[in-house]
This record gives C-alpha cells, sequence and structure tokens, in this order.
C-alpha cells in the first residue's frame, strides 16, 4: 500500500516519493495579514494540517512551512483606515491567525516566515531573474518576462494567448506585453518602502513564496499546496520564476483544495456571505467545524449551511459518546482475559481501511467512516455485561491512533469535560454506597448540562442530549 497523491500538474493520481528518504518538504501558502481570516481560509488550514499528521503518522519528518504576506495594497489601505501602521495591522492579524488556528486545533507550522523578515532574499531572487533575462525595469517597477518562459501555463493547463486577460488587472504601456507580471513594485508617497537596485518599492505577491519556499526548503520542493483559487496565477507565476532561476521543477507535486459554498453560493464580498473564523468558533465546537471541513473530499467543493454544520455537531456527538462510554467502562475493568480473536479481526480489519483512504489522495471522508465502524464495534462490545480490560484498552489504542492523524477530538476536555468526569464518577460511588438521593442529584445536575445517563446491567452508560 504505497500514498497515492493527485497532482494539479499532471492532473492524475501518482504514487509518492519524496526527493530525500524519510523526510519531506511542504509549503503551503499563508494568508495576507489585513483582516481576520474567514470560513474559506479554514479549509487549507485544517486539510494540510491534516495532510502533515497522517505523513508524519508513516514516519516522515515533514519540515512544514506556512508564510505570512504581511506587506501589501491591502495591509496599507488597512493601515490609512485604522489610522495606524503597516506593522501595527500585521501584527493585530498574525495574533489573529494564531487565536483562530490553535481555537482549531491545528499546530503552528514548522516555521511561519514573513515577507518583510525576508526583503533580502525577496531582492536576491528578482536580482537572478535580472540577471538571467527573465526581468527587467521600467521606472522604477520590475516586470517578469512571461512569454520568455516556454512553459508558462502548463500548471493551469491553458495556453498563454488564453490566459493573457486573466493576468492583466489594467492596460500598463510600460510593460513588454500584457501578460508580464510584476516582481518589485515602485513605491507610492508616503507609502512603506525599502530600498532596492530599482529604487524604493516593495515585493510583488507571486515574488515572496518563490522567494521564500527556496530559502528554507530548498530549489525543489515535495508538496506544494493551497486553495483551488491560487493555481493561477499565483502558483503559475511561482512556477515560471523559480524554475526560471534554478532550472528545477519548484514541487514534485501539487495539492489544491476546492472552494466552499455558503448556502450552495460562492462566498464573496458582493454577496456579504463570508464566515469569519472567529465567529464559527463562537458558535460550534472545533470538533464539529474540522468533522464538517473532512467530511467532504478535499478536491471538492464544500457547502456550509445551518444542516451541513449541524449534521457534524451530531456526528462528533455520537463518536465523542462511544470514545467516552469506552473509557468509563475501562476504569472500572479488571476483567483480565486477552482480547477476542473476532474484536482483534474487526480492529485489524478498520485500521486497515483507515489507511487505505488516507493512502488513497487523503480521502478523510472515506477515513471517518472506519471512525463509524470503529463506533459501531464499541457499541456492540459495551453491550456485553462482561468486558476484558484489554478489549477496551486496544478499542482506545485504535481509536487514539485515527484521531491522531484526523485530530477531530485534539483536546481531552473535547471529548468529555473534567466536570462532568468527575460527577459520573461520584456517582457510580453514591450509587454503590446505596446514597440514592445524591446519585439522584448529581443526574439533575449532568441533565441540565446535556448529558443524559443510561443505567444497563453492563453498568452506566451517558449520552449527549
Amino acid at each position: 500500500m504505497a500514498l497515492q497523491i493527485y497532482n494539479t500538474m499532471s492532473r492524475m493520481k501518482e504514487e509518492f516519493v519524496s526527493i530525500t528518504p524519510g523526510e519531506i518538504k511542504m509549503y503551503v501558502c499563508g494568508p495576507t495579514v489585513y483582516d481576520y481570516i474567514h470560513i474559506g481560509n479554514a479549509r487549507p488550514m485544517i486539510f494540510f494540517d491534516v495532510v502533515r499528521s497522517y505523513l508524519e503518522n508513516q514516519q516522515y519528518k515533514v519540515n512544514y512551512v506556512v508564510n505570512f504576506t504581511d506587506v501589501d495594497d491591502k495591509l496599507i489601505r488597512k493601515a490609512e483606515e485604522l489610522n495606524t501602521t503597516v506593522a501595527d495591522v500585521a501584527e493585530r492579524f498574525i495574533a489573529a491567525y494564531f487565536e483562530d488556528l490553535e481555537g482549531l486545533g491545528i499546530r503552528h507550522a514548522t516555521m511561519h516566515p514573513r515577507v518583510t523578515e525576508n526583503m533580502d532574499i525577496i531582492l536576491e531572487f528578482i536580482q537572478s531573474l535580472v540577471d538571467k533575462d527573465y526581468a527587467y525595469a521600467k521606472e522604477g517597477d520590475v516586470y517578469f518576462r512571461t512569454r520568455k518562459f516556454a512553459d508558462y501555463g502548463k500548471l493551469s493547463h491553458q495556453k498563454l494567448d488564453e490566459l493573457q486577460f486573466g493576468i492583466r488587472v489594467e492596460v500598463d504601456k510600460r510593460k513588454e506585453n500584457p501578460e508580464d507580471f510584476v516582481l518589485w513594485k515602485a513605491a507610492k508617497p508616503g507609502e512603506v518602502s525599502w530600498e532596492s537596485p530599482w529604487g524604493a518599492g516593495r515585493p510583488g505577491w507571486h515574488i515572496e513564496c518563490s522567494a521564500m519556499a527556496r530559502h528554507y526548503l530548498g530549489d525543489t520542493l515535495d508538496i506544494h499546496g493551497g486553495g483551488q483559487d491560487l493555481q493561477f496565477p499565483h502558483h503559475e507565476c511561482e512556477c515560471a520564476q523559480s524554475e526560471a532561476v534554478t532550472g528545477k521543477p519548484l514541487s514534485n507535486y501539487w495539492m489544491h483544495n476546492g472552494f466552499i459554498r455558503i448556502d450552495d453560493e460562492k462566498m464573496s464580498k458582493s454577496l456579504g456571505n463570508g464566515i469569519l473564523v472567529k465567529d464559527l468558533r463562537k458558535a460550534h465546537k472545533p470538533a464539529a467545524i474540522r468533522y464538517f471541513m473532512l467530511s467532504t473530499h478535499y478536491r471538492n467543493p464544500l457547502n456550509y449551511n445551518a444542516d451541513t454544520i449541524q449534521q457534524a455537531e451530531n456526528s462528533v456527538d455520537r463518536i465523542a459518546n462511544a470514545v467516552n462510554n469506552v473509557k468509563h467502562r475501562l476504569s472500572a475493568s479488571d476483567q483480565a482475559s486477552p482480547v477476542e480473536a473476532s474484536l482483534a479481526k474487526r480492529l485489524t480489519e478498520i485500521r486497515q481501511l483507515f489507511h487505505e483512504k488516507m493512502q488513497d489522495d487523503f480521502n478523510t471522508p472515506d477515513a471517518i467512516t472506519a471512525i463509524f465502524e470503529w463506533v459501531n464495534e464499541a457499541n456492540l462490545l459495551l453491550q456485553k455485561e462482561v468486558v476484558a480490560k484489554a478489549a477496551l484498552e486496544a478499542l482506545l489504542e485504535l481509536f487514539n491512533e485515527m484521531n491522531e492523524v484526523l485530530r477531530i477530538f485534539w483536546q481531552e476536555e473535547e471529548l468529555v469535560d473534567a466536570d462532568i468526569d468527575q460527577l459520573i464518577t461520584e456517582r457510580v460511588e453514591a450509587r454503590q454506597n446505596k446514597n440514592w438521593e445524591r446519585a439522584d442529584e448529581i443526574r439533575d445536575l449532568l441533565s441540565a448540562q446535556g448529558i443524559m445517563l443510561e443505567d444497563t446491567p453492563q453498568g452506566m452508560r451517558w449520552r449527549r442530549k
């Protein structure tokens, strides 16, 4: 069983082979930090976090870089609106980004380089393009000679002549060709800027990632990822710039996640239907948000509405109930029998299913199916009057293995609050001591918190309302 990745460059699934055995260099384009991130930004954040986790599960050492664009036109406008500096805007929204990141159980990347901290390497990269005659300066701006790079369009699979009007924002007579794109932008009066051989200015958007990816990860990456919207022009331009300098592929595998729609409509400022992650986190459990994001294959569009997020809430509750019931039985079990052969076989089958689906281009919705097969197996086992401790431990070991990849429950308290757990334990003790009044009182307290208790011949079980 070998990992297969759908490569945007070839438009087919390919067997994954890393450049260096046991190591992976992965670059994912990060946010432009001029505002709070929205639900569309969250999808690649969560998905590529899972990609990283699975690669680590497969014993790879992953060097994972996610950049910050902390200077561009949007930051300059935001600074003017807030009557502050571009640096202050960047600091504010980088802090907000990390708050949302951590609130969704997403680990920090190995590195989060910022454009403003890497200006020297960006300038060196542009100078290399100028030296190779792939770039030219005009009145303080520097442009890339798109037609000189013969393979331009190979990632988006379109011919250059078909792409011209997608590239051109406005007609600029200083360009040799309309499709040439900017590498260095001359500063306007009063704008934040850096000195360069071509005058004061700041880098264009595309050059930032080319320079930082090469500096931190080398000439060729194993995996370059991002949203579908970045495929063109951003990643196409990255390819051209980087390969013009190095003569090597920028990345061996290109991965792009699909768009998120809101109530079956494209998310856009004009429709005013965007949802900020900070607001989403207030309204829904982090586990449900992660589940929702992983419930559709990453290359397919994902539709958000009241029903789909509620379905995610219900699903994570069902999983949490099963896990907590297994944990509760385990805490009271002293049955020393070995794991039955039939259960061991089922757990092996579920483990194999999970890994087969993750190996198939990170098919998270089908991997989640394996988790629900685990839930069914757990519930069947819990119906028995006597359950071996080893069987319960084997169940939890498999769940933890799958959850460490998908990270749906990334904090212990998401499964069961410590206070609730303590009340459940106390109620069991009260019943053992025939303190029925206290047992009933605890039942009422738990009910008020949405926890339903069920006394069965096999012991107490609980579920969320």
